[in-house]
């Protein structure tokens, strides 16, 4: 089963690890590229494999979809779109930290009706 990217119209398939030539076909872009944005973008960090073949993950897929239309279609330079990438991580912290106090809350109250 392929699933849709939100960020961009490609497909991903339903695979756990794909290899630089699928990631590079999905994507679009050439392989040389996808070793150029590893190095750019720490984020992107495939495993590898006893032999040295990059193995990436469905957020690695994400990651370079969404690098490439920064890039290619808003026109963000290396240096903006990791400013962008980085400001938008930063964004979803405090959700995180709501939701947990929001737990901690709910799970204060829960001991409480128990006690």
């Amino acid at each position: 089963m392929k699933t849709q990217s939100p960020s961009s119209p490609e497909i991903i398939p339903d695979k756990l690890y794909f290899k630089i030539g699928e990631v590079s076909e999905i994507a679009g872009v050439p392989p040389h590229v996808l070793r150029f944005w590893e190095s750019e973008f720490p984020r992107i960090s495939p495993k590898r494999t006893s032999s040295g073949q990059r193995l990436y993950s469905r957020r690695d897929v994400e990651l370079v979809l969404k690098i490439k239309s920064l890039l290619y279609q808003r026109k963000f330079t290396i240096a903006g779109a990791r400013q962008h990438l980085r400001d938008a991580a930063g964004r979803t912290e405090p959700d995180s930290r709501l939701m947990l106090d929001e737990l901690r809350t709910e799970l204060k109250r829960l001991r409480d009706l128990l006690e």
